[in-house]
């Protein structure tokens, strides 16, 4: 039995108010980003209209005539007006307060996510890729797995210096392009993050100056003539994911969410694979003959922590025949016997 070690009352009540006030704050990011432009009078010849500046679903500006200037008009740019000083005088508050609550998480030692792994997984957030065709996958998924269940896992099969993100082939992908995101692709996207990363001879891997991986792979294409999605954006440094054997069984799995926290205190939303696919899986892998045996002892690890943690805290996520009928059924008798231990 692997023994988990569960966060104490401090710790509990100060992960509950970090989802909280994490929750909070996104809901004022939010109001925020709908007062994006401007209301101003525009005059042509000799008449003043209410111009409205604002962004399209794309991220392209546009531009609205709202009407000539009346009573009416400036009641409606005055409310406005009003309405995003007190959306950012909420947000200001909030970020705040957020500030507060992470000082705290430090103290208490609550950090777990490395804080570039964070920030990277933070950028695809904020771009609406987290979720919406890209997972967490790997060894960082483990993070959302403890965060969700309240304990720690052993730091030995958590820390890594890489991140792999796993791409949902079968999706478009389209980032919702803002501030952050330039020309709306992957690479320029953790460019925002660290400028030092740069696309590696592997196409599918970016890595900075100081070796930190980050790996865009995909499930092998069935048939293998088959063309799907292999890339965000269309620069010619775009990350182009690998295809490897046996995604397709975490492709196919449930999206499992939860606020985990970084090293530096704050809150971050993540998503991963169901963790009962992820533990199968990783017991797949760690069997592969073609596998370094240093790995495959470390995936093995990871398949029995994330399999007893899951029948521990997750009770309401059966290990079953019906429920888990995506994977191969030698794969789901071996896994099997890692869940009933």
């Amino acid at each position: 039995m692997i023994d988990f070690h569960e966060l104490n009352n401090d710790q509990r009540r100060e992960k509950v108010n970090s989802e909280q006030r994490f929750s909070a704050l996104q809901q004022a990011q939010q109001k925020a980003k709908t007062f994006r432009g401007s209301l101003v009078w525009h005059t042509v010849g000799d008449v003043e209209h209410l111009m409205r500046s604002y962004y399209d679903s794309s991220g392209a500006r546009r531009q609205k005539v709202e009407g000539r200037r009346s009573a009416e008009t400036e009641k409606q740019k005055a409310d406005w007006e009003a309405a995003r000083e007190t959306a950012r005088e909420t947000l200001t508050a909030r970020q705040k307060q957020m500030e507060r609550q992470s000082a705290i998480n430090r103290v208490l030692r609550l950090g777990r996510v490395p804080f570039l792994t964070a920030r990277i997984i933070r950028a695809l957030d904020n771009a609406g890729l987290l979720g919406a065709g890209i997972r967490i996958a790997g060894t960082n998924a483990i993070y959302a797995y403890e965060a969700a269940a309240g304990v720690f896992v052993d730091p030995g099969i958590t820390t890594t210096e890489d991140i792999d993100l796993l791409m949902d082939a079968r999706q478009s992908l389209r980032i919702v392009a803002d501030d952050q995101v330039e020309d709306g692709t992957l690479i320029n996207l953790l460019r925002k993050v660290d400028k030092s990363f740069e696309r590696s001879q592997s196409a599918f891997r970016a890595v900075n100056r100081d070796g930190y991986l980050v790996d865009l792979i995909k499930p092998v294409a069935r048939p293998a003539w088959k063309k799907d999605r292999d890339a965000v954006g269309k620069s010619d440094d775009e990350l182009v994911a690998a295809g490897i054997e046996g995604l397709a069984w975490l492709e196919n799995a449930p999206p499992f969410e939860s606020i985990a926290i970084d090293e530096k205190g704050g809150p971050l939303r993540m998503v991963a694979p169901d963790p009962r696919f992820f533990a199968a899986h990783k017991l797949w892998v760690s069997q592969r003959a073609d596998r370094e045996p240093i790995k495959r002892r470390r995936d093995f690890a990871q398949a029995e922590a994330v399999a007893q943690l899951t029948a521990t805290y997750f009770q309401h996520l059966s290990f079953d025949a019906t429920t888990m009928r995506a994977l191969p059924k030698a794969v789901f008798e071996a896994a099997k016997l890692m869940f009933a231990r």
